[in-house]
């Protein structure tokens, strides 16, 4: 039996019930969208694919990070003198519900072990604030043991305010300026992928790039 053949009553529980798995399926592909700022959560704005417009119009928003402040994972605070005392700095976003980046994160925590002091991962917990001791569990078990954001205001929180897909991966240079197009979904290769970001930022910069056996390759 389908929606057409019930009811008024029973048409919308069913309509509803088609919402609710529309949901769930979206949850299930990791297309989360939580805004830092504020600690506010917004699924209002959650999209069922990566149109092209919705990334383009994300992008215009990630221009810099250059006034911030934010809470780490751990309570600590953290700033734009976090990111422009680095030469660059890799930003994984990511969420505690969203499968790509969980099975992605144990690659990007390899890769995070591997770079020189002038270059760092971070990561940005979407829902972290929400769910701590979960998200705690994924970077342990993933290995990862550098720092990761849960919530933030000024620049930051308007960039997570503009993130419509997880995960997604920027690149900041030494000044807090957003380099490039972001990159959606989970990568393969996370070494090779975040080390061409890396190289993209420090070759113009005039700084040395990285080779292939410091990018863990």
């Amino acid at each position: 039996m389908n929606c057409r053949q019930v009811g008024k009553k029973a048409e919308r529980m069913c309509g509803k019930k088609k919402r609710v798995l529309a949901l769930g399926m979206a949850l299930s592909m990791g297309i989360l969208v939580i805004g830092c700022s504020d600690g506010e959560t917004v699924f209002d704005r959650m999209d069922s694919e990566k149109t092209e417009s919705g990334i383009e119009e994300m992008e215009e928003q990630l221009n810099v990070l250059k006034s911030f402040t934010a809470e780490t994972l751990d309570g600590d605070a953290f700033t734009q003198d976090d990111i422009t005392n680095k030469d660059a700095t890799i930003i994984n976003f990511w969420g505690t519900t969203c499968s790509p980046c969980i099975e992605e994160m144990p690659d990007i925590a390899e890769f995070a072990k591997s770079l020189p002091d002038n270059v760092q991962v971070l990561t940005v917990c979407l829902d972290g604030k929400y769910d701590m001791e979960t998200a705690k569990d994924i970077l342990s078990e993933a290995g990862y043991e550098g720092i990761t954001l849960i919530s933030g205001d000024g620049d930051l929180g308007r960039v997570c305010s503009a993130v419509r897909y997880t995960p997604m991966t920027i690149v900041v240079d030494g000044e807090g300026n957003i380099v490039g197009d972001a990159l959606i979904g989970m990568q393969e290769d996370v070494a090779t992928v975040y080390t061409d970001m890396i190289n993209e930022v420090l070759k113009s910069s005039g700084k040395a790039e990285l080779g292939n056996e410091e990018a863990g390759e």
